[in-house]
Order: structure tokens, then sequence, then C-alpha cells
């Protein structure tokens, strides 16, 4: 019976430690440098999957960003003088290197280095082309080419010298991925660059993003930034930007995610915040991003189907890599966590640093280690991240660095294809691959050899129809030739997916442009595809119908927006394309219907547009227009709509009209006096100069009132759709916001509930609301910026007879910093209650 015990208690052991080797080696203390085989003993990854090593120091020193080029190799930018000491004190040395690494035996480990460039002062950017790259370090930006085939840069060419202009790796122009469209794209930027007839060029773009950018199969911009996990663009780059009477709300840096939540495995002392509670739980473990960076987006398929267009986001402070499933939903994109409470990746090692990320050949995901003790860049580490660092022993050793790579379980590696060596015809046939690594560099091999062999392939591609993301790639590869053939982009017109036709759409622009035959037959497809559109297709039409004619103009943007105008993007788009032409579009909206919300804010966004445009003869004859003798609802909603724009116009009498128009000398103008003055205050006649604008009877200064116009717009496109155009709420939707307690009350209060959002019955004004009557839930608008929403707060609080004073963007960006942890919905009484203990710890 003693031997029989004794047996089964020897087997529970092993079994038990078998268990306890396929996890990761507990925390401890201190936090050491580790080997790269310890290291990898501490990762945590999802069931299925396993972590193996592909290059550490001293092969590679404080890596920030990779790429691989067409033959396999790894091109590793090396910021080797970030952050070695408490101080920075080698930013300002040459001492960072572009690295290409190379597996000679296929094994997927790499064994060879080469410098390809060094003495460089913190480098931030690669972006591969032919032979050479783009290369950007503190304020420059340098095309550096390897002309002798030693695999060494011999020519390094200013590009432009304001890239990276202020040096502060974290809130500087950083990161390169070549979008389909050709042009080479950066995070935390308003640059993007492209080669053209052998020099490159320089263009401005929409900001976006922090750390780290990617695109998706359909060549959106995918982004992040240190406090929000995934944005990005729902619509081309510099698009919603042409109109300059009108400042869109949507499209650009949307969230795909509210969530924020981070599961670490590990304590995080160390974090800059850590201070503050609700920053750390009680096993002093981060609650929500801070260090959010370099989104990759999964376009391979060694991975389960399932994992097809993830999205992967490291944070480094945490010491995890998260996963997000994005899918599309119409128009929109969005995202979520398809584990919570288990991250993709995690390590008990507090000095994994994951701060990029790329898919490779293989399929496999690559995941840059910085591993060191210090991320945080001096110019923003707190007191309390100073302590903690020398406290845990974190500042030194520097110099180190991991490449590790994420496989199924099993995997083995294999020989890199060497893509240099293709064939024309087998690039073309790999535009059609499954993997978006393989389409996206036969793209640009296929427009950097300019072999005329190709054009005749890359047609036939489009024609056989046969693979969508071929005919997109071969669409853009011929664009990147500069050979395009109207006939072939009509043919895509007529037979392909939707978001192939917008890609032809995109092309047939720039053709349209300088061929009236073009044009012709293009106004007649878009006016025909308007008809019937998807709301893909409606989306690129209403953006699009910028070149076309203001007849053929008007009538797509009209179809389209009969059938989408409830959505604020697609509003954005038409607005776009209305530059110049506003007033005659709104003529022939004042003879439509008078009881439709969605067409009562679009007609308020072009009559403010029209007064931005600032054109003194159409704003006579839109007041002549709207001076009925009875001021019908149109009247009112455009007067409201012309008030709210002058407050955000500086110069008094800046609009010189004829003479004093009859509708501005009404008695019984639908105005307030306030809003009469702002009117007022921005016109000039003969006889009349405004001095100043009537004082404000609200509590809003001029910087209130800037905050207050913003807000209406933002208002209408993010929050009407529940609250109603009037603040009176909606049916089975949001309560009223006029009159309501919670929207006068407190700031911080009202704020807390835009980032966190507010879930079951609530009571406004005495009445109590709840499911049915309005929504559960009223979702987090954490992705928002912290100006964006408080412009919203502020203009709730001073709309339909509330008044309160201005939410600052301090007051937002604050309460957002101060209430970390948070990830859920408040309930009424919970906030309140939340709001009581702040009070009191508040009183000395």
């Amino acid at each position: 019976m003693h031997r029989i015990a004794l047996l089964i208690c020897a087997v529970g052991l092993s079994f038990f430690f078998s268990c306890q080797n396929q996890g990761p080696s507990p925390e401890t203390p201190d936090s050491p440098p580790r080997s790269p085989e310890e290291e990898l003993k501490t990762f945590q990854i999802e069931p299925g999957f396993e972590v193996q090593l592909v290059a550490s120091e001293p092969m590679v020193e404080a890596p920030v960003h990779i790429q691989f080029d067409q033959d396999g190799r790894l091109w590793v930018l090396e910021m080797r003088g970030y952050m070695n000491d408490m101080e920075g004190s080698e930013e300002k040395l040459p001492v960072g290197s572009v690295a290409v690494l190379e597996d000679t035996d296929g094994d997927g480990f790499m064994d060879k280095r080469m410098v390809y460039l060094d003495s460089l002062v913190m480098p931030r950017s690669l972006g591969l082309y032919k032979n050479g790259a783009l290369i950007a370090e503190n304020n420059a930006l340098w095309w550096t080419e390897d002309t002798s085939g030693d695999g060494k840069a011999d020519v390094k060419t200013l590009v432009d010298s304001t890239y990276s202009a202020n040096g502060l790796p974290e809130h500087t122009d950083n990161g390169f991925v070549r979008n389909v469209d050709n042009w080479y794209y950066s995070a935390k930027s308003r640059l993007r660059y492209r080669n053209i007839s052998g020099k490159w060029v320089r263009d401005s773009t929409e900001f976006r993003g922090q750390w780290g950018i990617a695109q998706d199969d359909k060549g959106r911009l995918i982004y992040n930034y240190n406090w929000s996990q995934l944005h990005g663009d729902l619509v081309p780059p510099n698009y919603l930007s042409r109109n300059k009477n009108h400042k869109p709300t949507s499209g650009i840096d949307h969230g795909l995610t509210i969530d924020r939540r981070v599961f670490p495995i590990r304590s995080n002392l160390a974090v800059n915040r850590g201070y503050i509670p609700g920053t750390l739980d009680s096993a002093n473990r981060l609650q929500e991003f801070t260090s959010a960076c370099s989104p990759t987006v999964y376009r391979s398929h060694l991975f389960p189907e399932s994992f097809f267009g993830n999205v992967f986001v490291m944070e480094n402070a945490g010491n995890l890599v998260k996963r997000n499933v994005v899918k599309e939903n119409g128009i929109l994109l969005e995202a979520h966590d398809p584990n919570p409470g288990r991250e993709f990746m995690a390590s008990t090692d507090e000095r994994f640093r994951p701060v990029h990320g790329t898919i490779g050949p293989d399929g496999a995901l690559y995941i840059v280690d910085m591993y060191q003790g210090i991320v945080q860049h001096t110019a923003y580490m707190t007191d309390y991240l100073r302590e903690k660092t020398v406290e845990r022993g974190l500042e030194s050793p520097g110099h180190m660095g991991r490449i590790w790579r994420v496989v199924p379980k099993g995997y083995k590696a294999k020989p890199s294809s060497q893509l240099s060596e293709a064939s024309t015809s087998e690039l073309v046939e790999m535009l059609a691959h499954s993997d978006g690594w393989y389409r996206d560099m036969a793209q640009r091999l296929l427009i950097e050899r300019a072999d005329s062999q190709s054009l005749t392939l890359l047609e036939d591609l489009v024609k056989s129809n046969k693979s969508a993301l071929g005919s997109f790639h071969a669409l853009w590869t011929l664009e990147g030739l500069d050979s395009l053939k109207p006939e072939l982009l009509f043919q895509v017109l007529r037979e392909s997916e939707p978001w192939v036709k917008n890609s032809a759409l995109r092309q047939l622009e720039v053709v349209a442009q300088s061929d009236e035959a073009v044009m012709e037959q293009l106004e007649k497809e878009m006016v025909r595809l308007s008809q019937n559109a998807s709301e893909e297709l409606a989306l690129q039409l209403a953006l699009s119908a910028y070149v076309i004619s203001p007849e053929s103009r008007m009538e797509v943007i009209q179809s389209v927006l009969e059938a989408y105008g409830n959505l604020p993007l697609i509003r954005d788009a038409s607005m776009s394309s209305l530059g110049g032409m506003e007033w005659t579009f709104l003529q022939s909206f004042l003879k439509g219907e008078k009881d439709n919300a969605d067409r009562d804010i679009f007609m308020e966004l072009l009559a403010s547009a029209i007064l931005e445009k600032g054109d003194s003869k159409e704003i006579e004859m839109l007041f002549a227009e709207i001076n009925q003798p009875q001021i019908d609802k149109n009247g009112e909603i455009i007067l409201n709509g012309l008030a709210i724009k002058a407050s955000q116009i500086e110069t008094l009498g800046q609009i010189k009209l004829s003479g004093k128009p009859a509708l501005l000398s009404r008695e019984d103008l639908p105005l307030d006096e306030m809003r009469k003055s702002m009117l007022n205050g921005v016109f000039s006649w003969p006889g009349y100069k405004p001095s100043e604008r009537l004082a404000s009877q609200t509590t809003l200064d001029e910087a209130g009132m800037k905050l207050f116009a913003e807000g209406r717009q933002k208002y209408l496109a993010t929050c009407s759709g529940c609250h109603g155009n009037n603040g009176r709420g909606a049916s089975r939707m949001g309560p009223p916001l006029a009159g309501s307690e919670w929207v006068l009350g407190d700031e911080v209060r009202l704020s807390l509930i835009m980032l966190h959002g507010i879930e079951g019955p609530i009571e406004v004004a005495g009445k109590k609301y709840d499911a049915p009557e309005i929504l559960p839930v009223m979702p987090s608008h954490s992705t928002m910026d912290d100006r964006s929403i408080a412009a919203i707060l502020t203009y709730i609080r001073n709309e339909w007879g509330n008044q309160a004073p201005a939410v600052t963007g301090r007051t937002v960006g604050t309460t957002r910093v101060l209430n970390q942890g948070r990830v859920y919905p408040w309930s009424a009484s919970e906030l309140n209650a939340h709001m009581e203990k702040l009070t009191s710890a508040s009183k000395p």
C-alpha cells in the first residue's frame, strides 16, 4: 500500500512539472538581464503557437524596426543611442546603424550580419526601394543606395531636413509603410514620399498615429496611439481634405475599438504613471494600454484562418502583444479581443519590450524586442518612474535586443524565396498570391523593374477577373508604371468587386482631368453606378465626384445621400466633393422634404461651408432665399448653423456685403441675442463695420465659443443619432441632453461618461429612462482625443437653453489619466458614488 502511494505521488509530481514546463517561468523580485534562452522560458503564448529566436545581441542591438527584402534578408534599424542610462546620454552620438541579417543555411536563425549604414543619430524609419533605402534619423530623411553591390550604402542624399525635426522619438515622424498607392507613409507625421522618375517627391497628407504604421489588404492605413490601441483610415489619403470650406469629423483616425484592457502576467511597477490609482491592479499589473505601438496586420495564411486580418498590437510597458479580430461593418471597421483575460503573447520578463512587428515571407509574426530596462524617454519620465527604474535595476545594461518569430507549433523554417531572381511573369502571377507580403513585394519589384513586357500581363490579370486581390494590385502596379488605359479601368467598373471598382475610380479621376472623352464617359458611369451602389462603392463615388462636372456631381451626390445620408462618413465624403458649389447644392436641398433629420444635418453643413467660403454674393442670395414672411424650418436650421460657424471667424467684419441684409433687420429672427451678435459680427457693409461682438451672455469666453462651434459638428456626427439634433433625445436610443443635470453638472463626471460610457437606468430632470425606452448602454468615446471630447461637452452644456462653463481639453486629459484602469461603463449610482469619493479626497 505504501509503495502504491509513492507511485501515485511520483506520477502526479511528474505531471506537475510537465505542465509547469509548458507555462512561463515565474517573475522574480528583481529583473536581471536574461539570456535569450532564459527569456524564451518567460513567454506565455496562445495555445497552438510557439516562439522561436531569430536573432539576439551581439548580432542585433537596440532594434526598433525591421523589414524583409525581396530575398528574405532582414533589415534591422538599430537605435543604439536610446536610453542606455537615465539621462539618455548617448542620444546625440552617431552610434545608430542599419544592419542586414541573413539566414545562410535556412534553419530560421540569422547567422550573418552586414552593416549597411552606420554613424546615425537615433534612426527611426526605414523604407526599402530598389537597391537602397529611405532612412531617417534625427532631423533628416536620407535616400541611401548601394551602387557597388557590396551590401553597404555608398550614396547618402538628403531628401527632407524636416523629417523627425524635434528629435523626440515618441513624438515625431517614424516608421514607413509602402502603401498600395505607391506612396510611403509615416506615423506621427503629415508627410508622405514617392519616387517619381528617379526623384523623391514630398507631399502633405493627414496626420496619423504615434509609433508604427501598417496597411490592410484593401490598402487602408492602420496605426495607433500609446493610449488607444487601434485606429485606421476608412478612406484613401487626401480625399476628405479637398474642400477647404469643410472640416470633416469622420473617416480619418477612426477608432476601431474602445477596448483598452491589457492582461500582463507580471507586475508592472516601473510604468510612468504607476502611482496613479487605477493604473495598476491589486497585483500591481497594468490595467490598460499606456504604450501601445506598431499595429501589425496579419495578411498571411500560415496561422489558422481565424487569424487572417487580425491586428497585433505591441505593448512594451506591459510586456505583451495583444491580438484583435477586425471585421468590416459596412464602411466601418470594428475590432474586438477574442480572448479577454489572456493576451496572445506575454512575458514574465520585465525587459521584454516589443516595439515593432511585421509579417515575414514565411507568414510568421516577427516581433522586435528592444530588450532593455528603460523604454520611457527621459523627456517624459516621472520622478516615480525614475525611482522605480533604479530600485529595480533597470537602468542598465543597454545595447541588447532580440528578434522573435511566432509560428504554429511544430513549424520548421524553410529557405527564403529569392524574388530578385523571379521572372516578370512570375512576379505578375504573385500579385494574386494569398499572402499580402508577396503581393506587396511583387508590386514594388515590378514597378522598380519597369519591364515593358509586364504591361500586357498586368492587363490580362485585370481582365481575367479571377482574383480581386490580383486585379487590385495589378491596377496599382500599372499606376506605378504610369501605364493605365481608360478602357481597362472602365471594364473594371462594369465587372469587378466594389472595392476594386474604387481603385479604378481613383485612377480614372487622374486620366479624366486631361481627356474630355474619358471625362464624359466617367460621368455617365458614375451616375449609373450611383443609382444602386453598395455603401463601399457609394463612399468612393462621393469622394471621386469632386472631378466631374457640377451637373453630374449633383446627380451622383444626391443619389448617394438619398441612400446613405444617415452615415456621417458619407456626409463628409459628399462635402469633400462640393467645394465651391455648396450654394448651388443647398438650393436643391431647400426644395426637398422638411422632415428628415439627416437632411437637416447636411443642410447645416452646407450653410457653414458657405459662410467659411465667404462669397458675399452667395451669402446675400442665401439670406434672400430664407427671408420669407414666415421663416420656416429650413431657415431656422440655416441661421443656427451660420451663427455657430460665425463664432469661429476671428476677424470682425471680414465678409463685405453690398448693404445690410433685410433678414438681419428682422425683429423675429429665430436667434437669441448672442447668436445674432455673432452672426452680425462677421459682416460689414457701407456705413457699418462691427467694432466688437456682444459680450457673451453665457459663461463662454472666446476660446469657449470656438470649442462650442467645433463641438456642434462633432456632436452631429457622433451623438445626434441617439440624442437628437435638438438634444431632446431619440426614442429607443438615448435620453435628452437639454436641461439634463448630468450635462449641466460636474464637468469631471460628464467627462467620465464620455471616456468610459454609462449603462442601466438613468434619471434626467425627474424622469427615469431605462431599456427599452433607451439603449441599455451608452458606449465609451475614449478613442477621441481630449479636445474633441471637450468640444462636444462644451457644446451640449451651452445649447438648447443649457448654460454651463466650457470643458477644456486639459480637464478631459487629466480626468483620463487620473481614472486609468476603468474599462467598463459606469452605472449612475456607481458614478455618483465615485464623484463623492473624489470630492472627499480633495478636501483638506
